[in-house]
């Protein structure tokens, strides 16, 4: 075995959490070996988009009809656009199974979806990690908040988190940066929720964007964020975060990181007679070769449904079922969120203001379903985006000149539009399902992973109940031409795809322990969504994050005492 095969540790997958795991790593002198699938992207070097001007866009920004036509998944996203396109896998580069519709978005790059992701970072609270066992659904998660709390106050400090400290007891405060402001719009709904709600808040969302600076950012070479709202390019000032401008150049400052790009991971290598894994498969994307890497420790941040493939084909005499999978429960209860529901409206007030600036984020609303007790027919509950502005009025008549006249003339401003969406918690089912599909193959010979997962009765409940709270809420702040849209997206357009490697405190009901270590095979870690035992109704990055470092922390511990 050659030295450049041998390593402490290999972390699969160069995106937001495999970026804090391999950090952590090589922060303490661990020569840690990150696999990455995609090619590589270095911050600013590679965002060829990130500085052109609208006008100099062949498309002025839009899509293609050959584009849509050959990616009918990808182009769905809100993010697929001429200027980011490079960002994503188009649907010919890694075909699925789809048994029932899913949208699989997908970033194959280094830095992943850390580059192109909404930047919305809020804490779980112990009505999150309470709520499998208090309701009845899936399993206990095998920590509470308490567990988290310093681990979300470690990521904030280096991540930068803008937001204001709000008082909520289901979203807890954090290490927040100064906030935007609301407009006067978002005011004028927060005012009425105030005067006709208890349980009812609209507050700032907090988001990964530097608003101040400090020593940390410094040391990461980031600005402030410059409100250009082109994020989904890569950012040249690092003014939010992604794994490209924070993460992987801090673990490469250490020399203690290499990086091996086009490795697609085939498979976890276990040895069953020292009943441990050993190392990690891997097929050069463009060559087709196949070489083993081998290490002490392996985290698999491969992203979850890539995670679960990955664990699903790491067939061994010890588990001829995929790694782990001892009580066959790798690959279920997966879920996601609920992004179905949209309302709109506008507002007669304000005529007086136009909006100045761009924000990076919204405002937001967290969970105020079933919170304290079950209320509502419905399982768990919901939290809401919500947005707004002020577009002025185009005269696009005529021709020519006349064009050109029309569309440079005053025409004065619209009324103020608001705009708001679901973001609902679904919940974690035994038959939502990925599987490796029995004789279909990707370009690596790696068979194509199965996707069974889809909405239900409650699921339905929760997005009628969102278009009746919603609507009166608005018609409370006095809001007009109120719309309700269902958009019927298929699941996993919301990108928060989660579970089907779940953690929990029994080996016979779930496939990691409290750790985010297997329980089956100790040296093999999952911290990405794919750990993930039920979704709450927060954004899930910052958590992901979060028990990544702390996962981290406890390796190297085990490590250091002789245990792995």
């Amino acid at each position: 075995m050659s030295k450049d095969q041998k390593y402490d540790v290999i972390v699969i997958g160069a995106g937001m959490t495999g970026g804090w795991a391999a950090k952590e790593f090589c922060d303490k002198g661990m020569k840690t070996l990150m696999l990455e699938r995609g090619r590589d992207v270095k911050h600013i070097v590679d965002y060829p988009t990130t500085n052109t001007q609208p006008w100099e866009f062949k498309y002025r920004g839009n899509l293609t009809q050959k584009q849509k036509e050959q990616n009918p998944i990808a182009s769905k996203c809100y993010a697929f656009r001429e200027d980011t396109t490079h960002f994503f896998a188009k649907d010919n580069d890694h075909p699925y199974v789809q048994e029932k519709p899913f949208d699989w978005i997908k970033g194959y790059q280094v830095g992943g979806r850390s580059l192109m992701w909404a930047r919305q970072t809020q804490r779980w609270s112990d009505y999150d990690f309470e709520g499998p066992a208090r309701d009845g659904f899936a399993v206990d998660w095998p920590i509470r908040y308490k567990d988290l709390d310093q681990w979300y106050s470690y990521v904030e400090r280096f991540v930068g988190i803008s937001g204001n400290k709000d008082g909520l007891d289901t979203l807890p405060d954090g290490e927040f940066l100064k906030a935007w402001d609301l407009s006067c719009v978002e005011k004028q709904l927060q005012f009425a929720m105030q005067a006709n709600f208890s349980d009812r808040h609209l507050i700032y969302a907090r988001c990964a964007h530097l608003t101040e600076t400090n020593e940390m950012f410094q040391k990461q070479g980031r600005a402030l964020c410059q409100n250009r709202n082109v994020c989904e390019r890569g950012c040249p000032y690092g003014g939010y975060f992604s794994a490209n401008s924070t993460l992987i150049p801090w673990a490469n400052g250490t020399g203690n990181l290499t990086m091996v790009t086009n490795a697609v991971v085939h498979s976890v290598i276990f040895d069953d007679e020292k009943n441990k894994a050993t190392g990690v498969r891997v097929v050069n994307a463009l060559t087709k070769e196949s070489k083993e890497y081998f290490a002490r420790i392996i985290f698999v941040n491969a992203g979850t449904l890539n995670t679960n493939l990955v664990l699903l084909n790491s067939k061994s005499k010890t588990f001829p079922n995929g790694l782990g999978n001892e009580n066959d429960l790798l690959g279920k209860y997966l879920a996601f969120h609920n992004y179905r529901g949209i309302v709109n409206a506008t507002s007669d007030q304000f005529n007086d203001k136009i909006p100045t600036g761009k924000r990076p984020t919204s405002a937001y609303i967290p969970r105020f379903r079933n919170i304290k007790k079950q209320e509502m027919k419905y399982l768990r509950g919901y939290a809401i985006s919500v947005g707004s502005g002020r577009y002025k009025n185009l005269n696009t008549d005529g021709w020519g000149d006349a064009l050109h006249s029309n569309l440079t003339s005053d025409n004065g401003y619209g009324p103020w539009q608001i705009w708001s969406r679901m973001m609902g918690e679904t919940i974690p089912k035994k038959e939502s399902t990925v599987q490796l599909h029995e004789s279909l193959t990707d370009d690596w010979d790696i068979p194509q992973l199965k996707i069974n997962i889809d909405y239900d009765e409650n699921d339905e409940l929760m997005l009628e109940d969102f278009q009746l709270q919603t609507e009166y809420m608005f018609e409370q702040a006095g809001f007009k031409d109120i719309e309700f849209i269902d958009t019927k997206q298929a699941p996993g357009l919301d990108i928060h795809e989660m579970g089907g490697v779940r953690m929990g405190h029994d080996p016979k009901t779930s496939i990691l322990n409290k750790w985010n270590q297997m329980h089956q095979c100790k040296n093999v870690f999952v911290t990405d969504g794919a750990c993930m035992p039920s979704v709450s109704t927060q954004n899930p990055s910052l958590t992901f994050m979060a028990l990544t470092a702390r996962a981290s922390k406890y390796a190297m511990d085990e490590m250091q005492k002789g245990n792995l």
